[in-house]
């Protein structure tokens, strides 16, 4: 067991966010005295508790306190970026120093920059995005006991456990810049994780599951948690290889969402900009079904990709990014944009809330759709060409007949390019995955290919 310290939570409480707002003024000025003719800053604090159970014993307890401190400078059109956990007055004083100093030895570009002022966030809405847990370790390693103990007993089959975590993490930031914008907000994240070990014929399967909210209430409860983990672990059991076909293609919810995280990949101002994305230059162009729209919604309350302003101060917004299937908009921060000869869309550290419309179908009823084909519930490897599209990945799921599970699937890899994958959605489902911040249902694809034996 380890403990990275025996402090409680509630004993290293969050600052005032004005500590944070200070500091960051403190920052620009200091940057603006040694000579840049434009700054930005963001400040951080951070407190987390994490448990893991294994086997009913405490594997580890860890508790963190983290701050951070980051500014960039513009000098002459060059760029220069430091960081430090020191708040120091001379700590700060010379992390500007030191990046300063880049932006001198560094060539100018006249991309860099502060994103436009009349883009800043005038108000910073209450998006209920802070939701403290007061929670004890003792009280987190027996949630996590409770929950991998649910999960052992679930079945004679679940052999080994690789553990039950708890984790609950607070933490506050602030950003400001030259312009005169300084913000900031608190936010919360908890969770309760489980996977199991199931064996049957001598072969084994792993499987998992978990809750994660904002809102400790909001939680599953851990025995459903390792209820599920244990569930989804034994159907795995009795696993087959396919034989390489052709057929139609269902992605359970939880891999629905990284399919569209790979659209979003695509249509980043980064590949665009250096064309080496294949939606390059497709604004307009047709990439989904006509029946398909996919929107950004950044204010959802107590979504966990919520967010007021973007990682540079723009106001985020909601924004319609596939509308009737064609691509209405990439996804751009401020450099990227000047780059293309666009404006920021907001996005700097990434989209907030992509929402995909549910349709009225759930699991079972796009599997009955489906009538025969593989269902995907895990997928390994990186295989994504983002220059090509070309997609393959390992596999695992269910092959199904007549709408319904015939037996589980393994070792296979399912092939294609994300052009035809895009374009060959048949229909997304209504139970719609709210985990992260891609908010999608499960996704039946018209044909992938299934490579097997």
């Amino acid at each position: 067991m380890t403990h990275a310290m025996a402090t409680h939570p509630d004993t290293a409480p969050l600052p005032e966010q004005a500590t944070l707002d200070d500091l960051v003024a403190q920052v620009l000025e200091e940057a603006k005295r040694q000579g840049a003719q434009a700054a930005e800053a963001g400040v951080s604090f951070d407190t987390g508790l994490a448990v893991t159970v294994r086997l009913g014993e405490v594997e580890t307890l860890e508790f963190n306190r983290d701050r951070s401190l980051g500014v960039t400078v513009y000098v002459n059109g060059s760029k220069g970026s430091a960081s430090t956990a020191d708040w120091s007055r001379e700590a700060v004083a010379e992390t500007v120093r030191a990046a300063c100093n880049i932006a001198r030895h560094t060539a100018p570009d006249p991309a860099a920059g502060l994103a436009p002022a009349e883009l800043m966030a005038r108000e910073i809405p209450d998006l209920d995005l802070y939701h403290p847990w007061p929670l004890s370790p003792e009280e987190a390693i027996t949630l996590a006991r409770r929950c991998e103990t649910v999960a052992r007993d679930h079945d004679r089959r679940i052999v080994n456990s690789e553990g039950a975590s708890v984790y609950s993490h607070q933490g506050l930031n602030a950003y400001g810049n030259s312009h005169g914008f300084c913000g900031g907000y608190r936010t919360t994240r908890h969770s309760i994780s489980c996977s199991v070990i199931g064996e049957e014929g001598g072969r084994m399967q792993r499987d998992y599951w978990y809750t994660v909210d904002r809102s400790p209430t909001l939680l599953d409860t851990p025995e459903a948690v390792g209820e599920e983990a244990a569930r989804r672990t034994v159907r795995r059991l009795g696993g087959r290889r396919l034989a390489t076909c052709q057929a139609p293609v269902l992605f359970s919810r939880e891999m629905a969402a990284g399919l569209f995280s790979h659209f979003l990949a695509a249509i980043r101002g980064g590949r665009i900009h250096r064309h080496t994305s294949f939606l390059a230059d497709r604004l307009g162009a047709r990439i989904f079904p006509e029946w398909l729209d996919l929107h950004e919604r950044p204010h959802l309350r107590g979504a966990l990709g919520s967010a007021p302003f973007d990682n540079e101060g723009v106001a985020t917004r909601d924004r319609t990014l596939v509308r009737a299937g064609r691509l209405e908009g990439y996804v751009l921060n401020h450099y990227s944009a000047r780059r293309l000869g666009m404006v920021t869309t907001g996005n700097a550290g990434g989209v907030h809330n992509l929402v995909v419309p549910a349709g009225d179908r759930d699991l079972e009823g796009l599997m009955r759709q489906m009538d025969r084909g593989l269902l995907v519930t895990e997928l390994m490897g990186q295989g994504i060409n983002y220059v090509t599209g070309d997609y393959s990945r390992g596999a695992a799921g269910f092959w199904v007949e007549q709408g319904e599970i015939a037996y589980p699937v393994e070792e296979i890899t399912i092939a294609g390019t994300l052009q035809e994958m895009f374009a060959g959605v048949v229909a997304i489902g209504s139970d719609v995955e709210r985990r992260g911040s891609i908010f999608t249902g499960s996704l039946l694809l018209e044909r992938m290919t299934i490579a097997g034996e």
